[in-house]
């Protein structure tokens, strides 16, 4: 069975609270909180106070997505925030394994996250430290772009070493991902799919939320 990560990154910001709710009215897995500094990626999202009012808004597990050229130095304001899993780059940091454990120190569940254009042998070896691999299906920065196929080898890498391995790192892809081409995915090896405006703009997200969690 698959589980959803609405993207709030999808959501309106000027109702925030509403958006929140209907989340939790569609009993979504988990909330992915995208967070972007200008740098890593070509734009700006928002921060930790953000993150707090979601955290005081609901209960859901929070999966904060640091797309941060220095991720490191606000793993702890994001875990006073409410984060309940953090997540960065192998890109930023080649050799993820000392932030890994300092995520896991603070009481946060850890995440690495690679880019399209990143081959999947560079997170392998590093899976057994992480609660999650992050893969990206579209280049981070902005939401509403189209699923990269290639993407799907990459999903089916992860879950063939991971299942070999033993491990009980989840997969994550983020990106493009719509009702249609969903099974697809989950076919590939995915455990959780993460959706912005396919959810949030959805006529029925109590559905959606359903037909998902289904595959």
């Amino acid at each position: 069975m698959a589980e959803i990560a609405p993207s709030v990154l999808g959501a309106d910001f000027g109702h925030l609270e509403r958006e929140i709710n209907k989340a939790d009215n569609a009993q979504v897995d988990m909330l992915h909180l995208d967070i972007m500094d200008g740098h890593f990626v070509p734009n700006i999202s928002f921060g930790p106070g953000i993150v707090k009012t979601i955290n005081n808004l609901t209960d859901t597990f929070l999966d904060v997505h640091l797309m941060l050229s220095q991720p490191e130095r606000y793993f702890n304001a994001f875990k006073k925030a409410g984060a309940d899993n953090i997540t960065f780059h192998i890109e930023v940091h080649p050799n993820p394994v000392q932030y890994a454990r300092i995520i896991k120190a603070l009481g946060c569940q850890a995440g690495i996250s690679l880019n399209p254009d990143t081959p999947v042998e560079h997170v392998l070896p590093y899976l057994e430290e992480f609660d999650f691999l992050l893969v990206m299906s579209v280049f981070p920065g902005f939401g509403g772009q189209s699923f990269i196929p290639s993407a799907l080898q990459t999903i089916t890498a992860a879950r063939r070493f991971i299942d070999k391995e033993h491990l009980t790192t989840r997969i994550q892809v983020d990106g493009g991902i719509k009702s249609d081409n969903a099974p697809e995915v989950v076919a590939a090896g995915a455990d959780i799919l993460v959706m912005g405006t396919a959810f949030f703009q959805a006529e029925d997200s109590q559905s959606l939320t359903r037909q998902i969690q289904s595959l």
